[in-house]
């Protein structure tokens, strides 16, 4: 939230924070804080309007998403679309459902309540499946499971990082290449700004699902970037989207087929909006706060990727106290940026989700091979020290 309240700043825009967490460092630079959970829809509504605020927004926070939506359509406020169609985007049951019932390419998907439940429609799948929580981000509580035996144990650490005790079983689409997971940008109803990037993962995390680093540009074919494109402004047509940043996951299967997994009406994680500062000159962070104030957004067009980016999101390979960051001298003259979020002798843990980054580092190579040879040795070349 940092970079966002610093882009309101500078636009003259007062701040006020959210949350029930009264040392979230947010509330250290933002013009007023009040102690609301950002969860409780009725609350923060009451909130918006004895502040009487102009515009309202979750950047990179998925939790509070389908809160602002409640309060935008209560107030009517600026909003990325109606409160049902923000919530169809939000809860993984029903944006499958949605996906399914207007022939997208999607993995078959159900959502579920219980084990029983799932055990009395299991026939549906072959294995492998995935199983996540119904209403989560940041890859937090999914699991692959290959057989029945680990099914119950996906199930209830799924139904544990849900709000709604629910979760979903979706067939595995193994993946051509890398997917994709960048920040786009609709402007009245119109994908003006779909970026793609390379998503990497580290295979040895405790969670190998949660995305350990990104790089640009995509690799993804431009017949399949165009396919997306199209697809995703069908997909803004039917659920009436207006103005607004959106998180966005795509793959291409195996089979050939490109899917769009997740769609979310809010800036991403891993701090993807500022990336694309950095790859294509294009501020999102400060459209989306015109888009929350109701005011035009400039966006000047479709990514132009200028450069090799790597993203590397920083974790710990085992739990302990952290004591620095060891970068080889090989990707010294490389390092654009380096951010770290915790100092010398706090705790962190292993990477179960993207709540336990640590920080990111940001390098630019010269041409993809340099690059493709810094994301081969990140394990070697970067390292976390704890103890």
């Amino acid at each position: 939230m940092l970079p966002v309240i610093r882009t309101a700043h500078k636009l003259g825009i007062y701040v006020i924070t959210c949350d029930y967490l009264p040392n979230n460092i947010a509330h250290k630079y933002s013009d007023k804080y009040l102690n609301v959970s950002i969860i409780e829809k009725d609350k923060v509504l009451e909130a918006a309007k004895t502040e009487s605020v102009d515009g309202i927004m979750s950047f990179a926070c998925d939790p509070g998403v389908e809160t602002m939506a409640y309060v935008c359509e209560k107030l009517g406020l600026p909003c990325a679309g109606s409160y049902k169609s923000v919530l169809t985007l939000q809860d993984k049951v029903l944006f499958r459902k949605f996906l399914q019932d207007n022939h997208f390419n999607v993995p078959y998907a159900r959502g579920f309540s219980t084990y029983n439940e799932w055990e009395k429609a299991s026939h549906e799948f072959s294995f492998p499946v995935i199983v996540k929580p119904a209403d989560s981000a940041g890859s937090k509580g999914v699991t692959r499971v290959d057989d029945k035996k680990q099914m119950k144990a996906a199930v209830d650490t799924a139904v544990s990082y849900s709000k709604t005790k629910r979760f979903i079983v979706e067939e595995f689409i193994e993946k051509q290449g890398d997917s994709s997971d960048c920040d786009c940008f609709s402007v009245d109803g119109k994908m003006v700004y779909v970026s793609f990037s390379n998503q990497k993962f580290d295979e040895i995390a405790s969670n190998p699902y949660t995305p350990a680093g990104y790089t640009w540009p995509p690799e993804m074919s431009k017949s399949a970037q165009e396919y997306l494109i199209s697809e995703l402004n069908r997909l803004c047509r039917l659920l009436d989207l207006k103005s607004s940043i959106y998180n966005i996951e795509t793959r291409i299967g195996v089979n050939g087929k490109p899917y769009i997994m997740e769609v979310s009406p809010r800036g991403g994680g891993n701090r993807l909006a500022e990336m694309m500062g950095y790859v294509s000159h294009e501020d999102l962070i400060e459209q989306a706060i015109h888009a929350a104030m109701g005011e035009p957004c400039r966006i000047t067009g479709m990514p132009q990727y200028e450069g090799y980016w790597y993203e590397y999101i920083l974790h710990a390979e085992k739990s302990g106290t952290f004591e620095d960051v060891l970068i080889d001298d090989k990707l010294h003259d490389n390092l654009i940026e380096r951010d770290i979020w915790v100092k010398p002798g706090d705790s962190v843990h292993t990477f179960t989700g993207a709540n336990e980054t640590i920080g990111t580092l940001i390098f630019k190579f010269s041409d993809e091979e340099q690059m493709q040879d810094a994301v081969r040795n990140s394990m070697n070349w970067i390292r976390v020290k704890t103890r």
